[in-house]
Parts: C-alpha cells; sequence; structure tokens
C-alpha cells in the first residue's frame, strides 16, 4: 500500500516550470522555467527563499553534481551559466552552444560536465577551468536527455530521432543504438543497480532494457501522452514518472508493475497541465514536481513494504 498527500503547493512562478534539481546542501531545491531566473526554495518551510541569479532566457534543464559546490543552468539560447556556491556568483558561462540546453549531467570520474544541445551535440567540459575539452556530433536532431550508469561507464543519450545511443564513457565510444520507440525520446534513467536502462517517449511507452546487452526487457503504454521523467526513489524499490497527461505514476522496480497514480481524476490535488519534471527529496524523501500550471508541488509519500 502507498499513500499519497500533498503537503505543499507553492506558487511564484508567473510562467511555465520547466525543471526542478535538488541541492547539494539538505532541504533546499531549484527551479527554472520561463521566468528567466532559477529560483531557490526551501523544504523545510515549503516557502520561496530567493531567486539565485537571473538568466537572459528561459531555463531548459539545471544540474547540482554531489560534492562539487556549483549549479550548472543550461538556457535556451544555448547559453550555460555556472554558479559558485561559495563564490556565491556566476564563475563562469559556457557560450558552446547556439541551440538550447536541455540536459546536464556530471562524471564526476573524470572530472567532467556532459550537456546537451538541440543541435544534436554533447559537449564535454572540464570541471576545474571549464574549458571545453571535445564536443561530438550524436544525432541530426535534438540531443534530449542524459542517463550515466552508476558505475559511470555507461552513458545513455536520447534524442528527437527516437533513438538511444550508448556510449563507453572511457572513450565515448558509441556501443549500441536502441530503436524501438517510435517517437522523441524524453527521458532516461539508470536503475540504482545498474542493471536496467528504463526509458520514456513521447510515444507514452516506458521501455526496460536490460544492461548486460541492451536487449528489451519489457515495454509498457504507460501514459496518454510524453513521458517527461523518470525518477528512482532514493533508498526504496519504486520509482515515479510523469507525464504531459497531467499525472505522476509510481511503479514497483522489482516487477514493473504500477502501484499509483497521482492525478485530479484520481481525487489528488495535482496539476492541471503537463508535469515536466520530478525530483526525490534524499532526506525527507517527498516527491517534487513542477508543471506548466506555474506550480510545484510537494508530495509526502509513505510507502508499507512487507
Amino acid at each position: 500500500m502507498i499513500h499519497i498527500e500533498n503537503i505543499a503547493t507553492l506558487s511564484g512562478h508567473q510562467n511555465p516550470i520547466f525543471t526542478v534539481e535538488n541541492s547539494q546542501k539538505p532541504g533546499i531545491f531549484f527551479t527554472g522555467g520561463n521566468d528567466k531566473g532559477v529560483v531557490e526554495w526551501s523544504l523545510m518551510t515549503n516557502s520561496f527563499i530567493k531567486v539565485l541569479f537571473p538568466v537572459k532566457s528561459s531555463i531548459y534543464s539545471i544540474h547540482a553534481p554531489i560534492g562539487i559546490p556549483i549549479l550548472a543552468v543550461g538556457e535556451r539560447s544555448g547559453q550555460v551559466n555556472i554558479f559558485d556556491f561559495e563564490q556565491q556568483k556566476v564563475s563562469a558561462t559556457l557560450q558552446h552552444h547556439k541551440l538550447p540546453v536541455f540536459d546536464i549531467k556530471c562524471l564526476c570520474t573524470k572530472n567532467e560536465l556532459l550537456v546537451a544541445s538541440e543541435d544534436g551535440t554533447l559537449s564535454v567540459w572540464n570541471l576545474n577551468n571549464f574549458s571545453l575539452l571535445h564536443s561530438f556530433k550524436v544525432s541530426s536532431e535534438t540531443v534530449r536527455v542524459i542517463a550515466i550508469d552508476p558505475s559511470q561507464k555507461l552513458m545513455a543519450l536520447g534524442s528527437k530521432d527516437n533513438i538511444i545511443r550508448i556510449y563507453k564513457l572511457e572513450d565515448y565510444e558509441l556501443v549500441y543504438e536502441l530503436t524501438d520507440h517510435t517517437l522523441p525520446i524524453s527521458s532516461l534513467q539508470f536503475s540504482p543497480d545498474g542493471q536496467y536502462l528504463i526509458s520514456g517517449s513521447r510515444d507514452a511507452q516506458i521501455k526496460i532494457w536490460n544492461t548486460t546487452d541492451f536487449s528489451l526487457h519489457k515495454s509498457i503504454p504507460a501514459h496518454l501522452f510524453a513521458i517527461y521523467s523518470i525518477c528512482y526513489h532514493p533508498n526504496k524499490p519504486f520509482f515515479a514518472t510523469a507525464s504531459r497527461d497531467k499525472s505522476i505514476k509510481i511503479w514497483a522496480s522489482d516487477d514493473f508493475e504500477l502501484k499509483k497514480t497521482i492525478s485530479f481524476e484520481k481525487g489528488y490535488n495535482c496539476h492541471r497541465l503537463s508535469i515536466n519534471k520530478l525530483c526525490w527529496e534524499p532526506n525527507k524523501e517527498q516527491l517534487i514536481s513542477v508543471s506548466d500550471d506555474k506550480l510545484i508541488m510537494i508530495w509526502d509519500v509513505k510507502f508499507d513494504v512487507n
């Protein structure tokens, strides 16, 4: 049994919210969207703290690397801003891409920052001085999402051409192309044990891939419309998905069975427009969702695991 309660609905954004990210500091998270500013929030008081810094265009991606006191923010313009928490200012601006940046991830084992763009490339940056190490073409269309496996040996890139590409992170060699989705890839996540890659697409399907050979383990008609976010619980064997269909779904990570649907139709005070991103707060284990409806919702999720 799973018990869900919406414990807070936070307003303040004046436009759709596209992304949410936990801070390295417990109880703090950040959001970004069409408001042209990174917003800092408190989970301790469920309230607005401040606009961390302004940006010149819409924010599509935010990344806070664990153990590194920075926040990387990707803009519609293609620019990436690096906010240094110790200096309390933007300390670097990465201006390689000319089209929107949709995802950013840190490859800590190599001290590199990875940036995916609508221009179809992935750029790789040195985390020490933020110099560009290299950039390579992934697709003729948008690279929408990056996922890194727990061992940091493999990377999955999801693109608008419906293809998931798997690379070795040692040398960025392409090793697999997964072509079972029929519409653009919009979300990717490796399981915490590294045994599976889960993909979500505009085709409303979740696909489960075995990471030993990237064969298709299971395909699930999970939502009615595009699946924009996949997020594993920090401690328990569950993951959550969010969709343009205005619902959040909770799934078991062992048998991939649906356990709970959170939506207005199911009686919850849920979002009324597309849900664009989820994150689990690792300490309170609360689920945070952001939406085109300009709202942030905090969900208390209790699991009765026998």
